[in-house]
């Protein structure tokens, strides 16, 4: 048995909800950044992509991507202003241990970390199994491209 609740307190318990879903649906500038560099540097005409979320902590960023029936993530450093992408891969850096193996400090590894895991919790099971499907590891040169890679989509 269940006791009714009051109308106010639905009320007040909506506007929680809402308020937190557009907290974390508002972008900031990093992340309107991070998305317009992926988008620079992958969309093609017949495949664009999907990128979301994207979480960004003291200077660091991971984008979750899809393009078509591929997907992953990017991690990425902003280097005087200028965001570049460090490297891509699927489920591998989700962790805060993988974050620091690639160079990023404890403290903001752990925040980048939690940031994400919380920013992927709405998303359906579908769309975070796509991110998966990148494997391995792809370090980026200096100027944040790919090395010679043949027959990959992104």
């Amino acid at each position: 048995m269940y006791k009714e609740i009051s109308v106010p307190m639905k009320l007040f318990a909506a506007l929680v909800v809402l308020w937190s879903l557009a907290g974390s649906a508002i972008a900031g500038p990093d992340e309107d950044a991070v998305r317009d560099l992926l988008h620079s540097t992958f969309d093609k005409p017949e495949a664009k992509l999907v990128i979301a979320p994207v979480v960004a902590k003291a200077g660091y960023a991971i984008a979750d991507w899809t393009q078509g029936e591929m997907g992953g993530r990017a991690l990425l450093h902003n280097k005087h202003g200028r965001w570049t992408i460090i490297l891509c891969a699927g489920d591998g850096i989700r962790s805060a241990e993988a974050l620091q193996r690639a160079g990023i400090a404890p403290d903001v590894a752990g925040e980048l970390a939690q940031a994400l895991a919380q920013a992927e919790q709405a998303l359906p099971a579908d769309r975070l199994a796509m991110f998966a499907r990148f494997e391995g590891l792809l370090r980026m040169d200096e100027a944040g491209n790919h090395p010679p890679v043949h027959d990959r989509t992104h």
